[in-house]
């Protein structure tokens, strides 16, 4: 190959997450309920992938799985060329602290702390030096449009500007990996797209990956790749 056709050559894109013949079984014996069945996911870095389903399909079990909340009863899920199974419960909490950020359907802001002091206290559990929290909450405030209302409480603001909040918190710490649960389900249509838009601007401007579980087929129309569960198996990836 010539050095011309070399430099043309694809670049294949590296897997951000991926799980291999996950399952995962709540309880035992007879009461045993099999909530994923041998799933396979490819996440690609920089994208925002969205799990469809209806409410019982395994998507939110598949965000914990992979937020390494939860563990699987069997297969792998690898995180960056790293196999997150094969980790303690402390080296598992330290990788989702320093590389992952979660959002949740219900917001979940501390009440009696403003946007910003809700921000910069996830930095401070994170570890970041005292010296760059400043800096680094007012920077991801502004990022989502939120540095005017920074030190509003929860309930002095509306539901898209908490939720914008929980993504400040999300990102403050520069993560490399996103993962939301229903992160539009307590928003209106409008206010929801919105937050999408937001989603959307973070992958392109900062090349974060961002995976999202919903029941809106509007936003499957913005995000990269699709994949729907039904009893806990993917029946369709596009």
């Amino acid at each position: 190959m010539t050095v011309v056709d070399e430099e043309l050559a694809p670049i294949a894109i590296k897997d951000i997450i991926r799980a291999d013949g996950v399952k995962r079984v709540f309880g035992r014996g007879s009461g045993a309920v099999t909530v994923l069945n041998g799933v396979d996911v490819q996440i690609p870095t920089g994208k925002l992938v969205a799990f469809k389903g209806r409410s019982g399909s395994g998507k939110t079990t598949l965000i914990n799985l992979l937020s390494t909340l939860d563990r699987p009863t069997e297969g792998t899920i690898t995180f960056d060329g790293r196999d997150l199974t094969a980790m303690s419960n402390k080296e598992r909490d330290l990788v989702r602290r320093k590389e992952m950020g979660l959002i949740f359907q219900s917001f979940a802001l501390i009440p009696l702390m403003s946007a910003y002091e809700n921000v910069e206290f996830v930095l401070r559990i994170s570890g970041i030096p005292a010296n760059e929290r400043k800096e680094a909450a007012i920077q991801a405030l502004e990022h989502v449009g939120l540095k005017p209302r920074m030190h509003h409480r929860p309930f002095e603001m509306s539901g898209g500007e908490q939720q914008r909040t929980a993504i400040a918190r999300a990102i403050a710490h520069k993560p490399k990996l996103i993962l939301a649960d229903e992160p539009t389900a307590e928003l209106d249509s409008r206010t929801g797209l919105h937050i999408i838009k937001v989603f959307r601007d973070l992958v392109e401007l900062s090349g974060i990956t961002i995976i999202l579980t919903t029941h809106d087929p509007a936003i499957m129309e913005i995000v990269d790749q699709v994949y729907e569960l039904e009893d806990g198996q993917i029946v369709s990836h596009n």
